[in-house]
């Protein structure tokens, strides 16, 4: 009896190399091998089935979804701005292209001493990289195969003028001639300000200089060259027509100079000197800075009271006894008295720096007139053949007259003066020949009337005054008529009695 077991249908199934016993390895067993005891086992599970098409295709499909998510944000092939292609590149990194394809290029000034060259980057030169960029992929997107190998779009060069013209200087300074600014200054000869032009300089033109970098980013050129021979003119800061605005302004405010009391230029302030008060210097922006000295205007402000001031100027007006006024003999006149003046040369200083005014308006108190009223009226005695002329009661002069005869007498009571005359011919036979019991007296003067056909006048005819002599007028020596007629208004009272 073996000592090997034999598997079921061992008879049928011979042992062969694929059937060899395997080792605890996993090696086989050659069939010389040293014999060991084998027992029976049942035979191996079969094996599971490998689904390798499936595994294969996912890889596939990830490629797949990535080129399409890739045409989307990639800028289609073949597609350039100007002279920079970008065609495969995602915006941004189109963008930094454009950026660096310009910061490469240099300027060289043929017609300077050694070509000095410039770059882009010192220029101040950009571009809208980024918009460029964008407005690539939305004109060529990598998805629309149309739009593969497009003609290039345009891209501007913008320059900073001022950065450019520094490093310009920098690189070819003699290639510049600096401008010089107009100024202004006071002219003692015509007694007002005037203006000194401005001189144009001249440099290298700016434009000129981005147009050149224009024309390299257009081409694919990373070096340009640019002749300075023809310079350009650069033009002050502060013009000729600026500093003449300003001189016509500065003129305008010398002509009205000076201290104001409303309307009236109390004190007027000679042209030198108020243009001694101002500093006229160019703002840096092409005008000029206005400043006044406070300082300066104060010794004029310390004399102004003498000037300013004025007493009032009392009025007077006539009334009858009981205040009705008759006749205004001054209308009286308001003083005036200087007011504080401790903020004016600082006020007055910032008024001309501020708006070029030079009119001044000084702050004032008024000082109000009295006004005397003085009440008059006129007393004819015929006893004692005078007249009393009364003012506020109290009699001011006293004068001996002739009044009318018996046949003519003058009338009394209470009158008033309501006409006065410079000089008439008094009598109906004056003026009617035929008159029967009158009388003509020619050219008499100074008549007051104060009753019908009767008045206060001058009598040349006769010196017999302090007698009754007159036709019921009241006859007066011609001196002490004129001062009657002008002494007593419209209106003024008269008494007369015996």
């Amino acid at each position: 009896m073996t000592d090997v077991a034999t598997r079921p249908g061992a008879e049928e199934a011979p042992i062969d190399d694929a059937t060899r016993a395997l080792d605890a390895d996993g090696e086989r067993v050659d069939a010389d091998a040293t014999t060991q005891n084998l027992e029976w086992a049942p035979a191996d599970p079969p094996r599971r089935k490998r689904h390798w098409g499936l595994w294969l295709g996912i890889p596939a499909a990830i490629v797949a979804v990535s080129l399409v998510a890739s045409s989307l944000i990639l800028i289609a092939p073949g597609t350039s701005v100007a002279s920079v292609p970008v065609g495969g590149l995602t915006p941004g990194a189109a963008a930094d292209a454009l950026a660096e394809r310009l910061a490469a290029t240099t300027v060289v000034l043929t017609s300077a001493d050694g070509s000095p060259e410039v770059s882009a980057t010192d220029l101040g030169a950009t571009l809208d990289a980024r918009a460029l960029a964008e407005r690539a992929h939305a004109e060529h997107p990598m998805w629309n195969v149309s739009t593969w190998n497009g003609d290039p779009s345009t891209a501007a060069v913008r320059i900073d003028a001022e950065a450019a013209t520094a490093a310009l200087r920098d690189a070819a300074p003699t290639l510049f001639v600096d401008p010089v600014d107009a100024t202004i200054a006071f002219d003692a000869t015509t007694a007002g300000f005037a203006a000194t032009p401005d001189v144009p300089g001249s440099g290298v033109s700016v434009e000129a200089v981005r147009l050149a970098l224009q024309s390299a980013l257009v081409s694919g050129e990373t070096r340009v060259e640019i002749d300075t021979a023809a310079a350009v003119a650069i033009p002050a800061v502060t013009s000729t027509a600026s500093a003449e605005a300003q001189v016509a302004s500065l003129n305008t405010m010398l002509d009205t100079a000076g201290f104001y009391v409303g309307e009236e230029r109390t004190v007027p302030i000679d042209r030198a000197v108020a243009a001694s008060w101002i500093t006229v210097a160019p703002a840096g922006d092409g005008t000029f800075a206005i400043t006044a000295d406070p300082a300066a205007i104060q010794p004029v402000v310390d004399g102004l009271a003498p000037l300013v001031n004025r007493a009032a100027a009392d009025g007077k007006v006539i009334t009858d006894s009981g205040g009705r006024v008759l006749r205004e003999d001054a209308p009286g006149i308001s003083g005036r008295e200087l007011g504080d003046t401790s903020t004016v040369a600082s006020d007055f200083a910032t008024q001309l720096s501020t708006t070029g005014n030079g009119s001044f308006a000084l702050p004032v108190n008024e000082v109000a007139p009295v006004i005397v009223s003085v009440a008059r009226r006129i007393e004819v005695d015929l006893g004692a053949q005078r007249t009393y002329l009364f003012e506020n009661g109290n009699v001011v002069q006293s004068y001996a007259i002739s009044s009318g005869l018996a046949g003519t007498p003058t009338p009394t009571g209470n009158f008033r003066v309501f006409a006065h005359t410079r000089i008439q011919d008094l009598g109906a036979l004056c003026y009617n020949p035929e008159a029967v019991n009158s009388y003509c007296t020619e050219d008499v003067p100074w008549l007051t009337w104060f009753a019908p056909d009767i008045a206060f006048h001058g009598a040349y005819w006769h010196n017999n005054f302090g007698n009754r002599m007159s036709h019921g007028c009241v006859n007066m020596p011609i001196n002490v008529a004129k001062f009657v007629y002008d002494w007593s208004p419209q209106g003024t009272e008269v008494w007369v009695h015996s």
